[in-house]
């Protein structure tokens, strides 16, 4: 699995960060694993509750989005009950990374704190 750098580095101390690497490392065999910390896109900077996910992993190929996704909350299920509000998802097969390595920026928030 790569390493993460800066801000990745940083999300991945949080204790949710932390869980999300343990729960998907033990569900699905990775060759790439991003997990960050969004919560302070959020309105909730000092919050767990917003991460965006990149995911590679051979146990994608030949598989739909949804199953991917599918996959990574039943993974993730006790956490998405607790302390994760959202999930940006992106999951790809290595083939798929190869092409790509890069995954969209997000989207400003809309909701919240910062709308009140």
């Amino acid at each position: 699995m790569s390493q993460q750098h800066s801000s990745r580095a940083q999300a991945a101390q949080h204790p949710t960060a932390i869980a999300i690497r343990e729960k998907l490392s033990a569900a699905l065999p990775m060759q790439h694993l991003e997990v960050i910390n969004e919560s302070q896109l959020h309105g909730t900077p000092t919050d767990d509750s917003h991460f965006k996910l990149v995911v590679v992993s051979e146990a994608f190929s030949g598989q739909r989005l949804l199953q991917r996704h599918r996959s990574i909350n039943k993974a993730l299920a006790s956490l998405l009950a607790g302390p994760v509000h959202a999930l940006a998802l992106h999951t790809y097969c290595p083939e798929e990374w190869a092409q790509l390595h890069q995954v969209p920026a997000s989207p400003a928030c809309r909701g919240g704190s910062k709308n009140s």
